[in-house]
């Protein structure tokens, strides 16, 4: 058997190969492969790695291969760094990246280095996300920002970036669901609509927290009206239950409103 290979087989009796590297103490697997020939050429590419300081992040392009780009970033990020992360991490000064297949280099804050060093970061269809306790996770979540959040009017990245995760880029300017932050004669009021048949303003109010509970306020009338929707309820973090109760029984409904749904 070549050097850094083994044989094994699978459940059903396939043969295949895997290879590992030991380097500076730590012992890498380095995949699983089909044929011995292409498990060597997985160990030879991982030392090659190791070996030429020539080869670095920015010019790795295909001379990984047949090594997984994931782990030649690990490779190299060991090399450099001294540190071995099981995930695509690449230590960079003040923060790292985390270089993500089909999508490009993403960027994080030194503090969700734990977190990213133990959980790995998938797409499927354009949404980024991470499996947690059995729960997929899209990773805007960490910053505040729902599900429904619109990209450019929920929130917006300072640089123009938008696989720049840090902190400081990331700017959430709408919360909650059905509210919109509005500038009326130079005032900041936040806007709740509900969308049913058509859009239907609720109200203006001078806090996102308040225009809140007026769109679950609307939501729940339209459901004891009868319309048939799963409407998003938001959770409003920024008030107690009584605050909550409190500020919900003196919001009114627009008379408008309350008119289309009784004739719902």
């Amino acid at each position: 058997m070549k050097k850094g290979v083994y044989q094994t087989t699978k459940k059903d009796g396939t043969v295949y190969y895997r290879a590992n590297i030991t380097h500076a103490g730590k012992h890498i697997s380095l995949g699983s492969f089909d044929t011995e020939e292409d498990a060597a050429a997985a160990y030879q590419a991982a030392g090659r790695l190791y070996a030429d300081t020539d080869i670095t992040i920015l010019n790795l392009s295909h001379q990984h291969e047949p090594l997984s780009f994931d782990k030649a970033v690990t490779i190299l990020n060991h090399r450099d760094h001294k540190i071995y992360i099981k995930t695509p991490i690449y230590l960079q000064t003040g923060y790292f990246s985390y270089f993500l297949k089909g999508v490009g280099e993403l960027k994080f804050d030194n503090d969700d280095l734990f977190y990213y060093s133990e959980h790995r970061i998938l797409v499927h269809d354009g949404h980024i996300y991470v499996n947690d306790f059995g729960m997929q996770y899209g990773i805007l979540a960490r910053y505040g920002i729902k599900n429904f959040a619109v990209a450019g009017k929920d929130y917006t990245f300072a640089n123009g970036d938008e696989l720049d995760f840090r902190y400081q880029n990331i700017i959430v300017v709408n919360r909650y669901h059905g509210v919109t932050k509005k500038t009326v004669a130079g005032n900041v009021r936040y806007e709740a609509k509900i969308h049913i048949n058509g859009e239907y303003l609720i109200g203006r109010f001078r806090s996102e927290p308040e225009a809140a509970v007026a769109y679950n306020k609307a939501a729940d009338a339209a459901v004891d009206a009868g319309v048939k929707k799963n409407f998003i309820q938001n959770y409003v973090v920024d008030f107690s239950a009584k605050e909550y109760a409190d500020v919900y029984s003196q919001i009114a409904l627009p008379g408008k409103y309350l008119e289309y749904l009784r004739d719902f």
